[in-house]
């Protein structure tokens, strides 16, 4: 756990008590600071006031027995010693209803929407910060082991370059951690011995309840349209991506793809760095053919970023090329399933927008396409330059018809409802060489829990296949 003597005798109010908001509060308390925590989901509350070894509180609060209720404003938990000696001091309440401006900062899980949660204008109008986990990290950083900091952040293909860069470094024998957006709140690891570094999936959620992150090594990957119900337009989206090199030192390394347009206009307001920027070109002829995981004009610009976070870093070539050979890459992206009498089986669930899907698309010469969910967008416009590339379309969920009605008369396609009739008919027409691809082009939420649940269900279903 990272832990920092600057948040000793302070108070926090904490908003969100999923795993970075859980492990936030434990950072916190075992730092010597005074936590007041929130979520609306009782069992979260419960969980974190459970007896553990790291707080051993008396359990739900008076008021506290309603599922899901508001009434336990202000119940305190017994205080405990941390291992520093310090008086653990937790408390729950709902910050809406208390007065903020006696606490140092309100941290809020990037899950809040800051643009409509009326915790944010409360918290603003008491003077209070509001900030993120990632920011308590930045916060901390002086009283770690001397280490370095790499940051990546973009609309799509953060996690397999964070875990590329991860893998090149363990390569390497450099100690190195993944934290963020990837799913690993960074508070909860263990901190890095002097040399190592810190590697970091950033949202721009996460982005933007940030200050002081100055990443050594800073990346953005690329900017398509997406979540613009948390910002007032594309262009405020862009500029929160942006955030991420206005908080580096001009000498840090800054590495940017600019195969799209907003990204390449941040590329040229950094132009001054010089040497210190990196620009990643679209379409760079690259062998990929002895990188059986980085598949796909996507996976070439991720694996581009990675090998140039790596030179930043020194890590010698040859240990760059072993790696790329040896990546194994994520579950959900582009994750080959299992050949079965010739035709190949991808899992691409985690491509929930057309820009994330046509990269998939390119990556392979006869494919039948599931695709469908919920739709991000009315159209498949990013997919279209490699419909050529689809022998036939399966559409499922709830834009099924109207991705259907978008292919009918380009590619043959089927609406096919659901995703078992889905893999039972492209495995009925699929021929050997052919590929069956899962790379739905939106989010997962009509028909499953999220992207995860998804991909699990399409690899349960290739494996039955007989």
């Amino acid at each position: 756990m990272i832990v920092s003597p600057l948040w000793r005798g302070k108070s926090y109010a904490v908003l969100g008590l999923a795993r970075s908001g859980a492990a936030t509060v434990r950072a916190l308390l075992a730092s010597g600071a005074a936590v007041t925590a929130w979520d609306s989901d009782a069992a979260k509350r419960e969980a974190l006031s459970s007896p553990s070894p790291r707080s051993r509180g008396e359990g739900r609060g008076e008021g506290e027995s309603a599922a899901g209720g508001t009434s336990n404003a202000g119940v305190p938990l017994s205080p405990t010693l941390s291992p520093e000696g310090e008086r653990e001091t937790l408390a729950f309440a709902d910050p809406e209803t208390i007065d903020l401006s006696p606490f140092d900062a309100l941290v809020v899980s990037p899950g809040v929407p800051l643009n409509r949660h009326p915790v944010a204008a409360k918290a603003r109008a008491a003077g209070v910060p509001i900030i993120g986990d990632i920011e308590l990290f930045a916060q901390a950083r002086p009283a770690l082991p001397p280490h370095k900091v790499v940051g990546v952040t973009g609309t799509n293909g953060k996690s397999t370059t964070v875990s590329l860069i991860d893998h090149i470094l363990q390569t390497a024998g450099v100690p190195s951690r993944l934290g963020g957006n990837i799913g690993l709140p960074i508070l909860e690891q263990e901190p890095l011995p002097a040399g190592g570094v810190y590697v970091l999936e950033l949202s721009s959620y996460q982005i933007d309840l940030t200050q002081t992150l100055d990443c050594d090594v800073a990346v953005l990957l690329n900017i398509t349209p997406d979540h613009l119900d948390r910002y007032d337009g594309f262009d405020a989206y862009a500029a929160s991506k942006a955030r991420l090199f206005a908080m580096q030192s001009a000498t840090h390394a800054a590495i940017i793809g600019i195969g799209d347009t907003p990204s390449a206009q941040i590329a040229r307001s950094l132009s001054a760095r010089a040497e210190h920027l990196t620009k990643i070109a679209p379409g760079v002829c690259m062998d990929q053919s002895r990188w059986p995981s980085l598949q796909g004009p996507h996976n070439a610009q991720n694996a581009l970023a990675a090998i140039a976070v790596a030179q930043a870093l020194g890590v010698p070539e040859a240990v760059i090329d072993a790696a790329l050979q040896s990546f194994v890459g994520l579950a959900h992206r582009m994750e080959r399933v299992r050949v079965l009498r010739g035709v190949t089986y991808v899992n691409d669930s985690k491509a929930t927008n057309p820009e994330s899907t046509a990269p998939a698309l390119a990556a392979f010469g006869r494919i039948h396409w599931i695709l469908g969910g919920k739709a991000k967008a009315d159209d498949l416009d990013a997919c279209a330059p490699q419909f050529g590339h689809v022998v036939r379309a399966y559409t499922i969920g709830q834009s099924g018809p109207r991705f259907a009605e978008i292919l009918q008369g380009t590619v043959p396609v089927e609406q096919s409802g659901d995703l078992a009739a889905a893999v039972a008919a492209a495995a009925r027409n699929a021929q050997p060489g052919d590929t069956v691809l899962l790379s739905p082009a939106c989010a997962s939420f009509d028909q499953f829990r999220d992207f995860e649940d998804r991909g699990e269900q399409f690899r349960r279903l290739v494996e039955a296949l007989a």
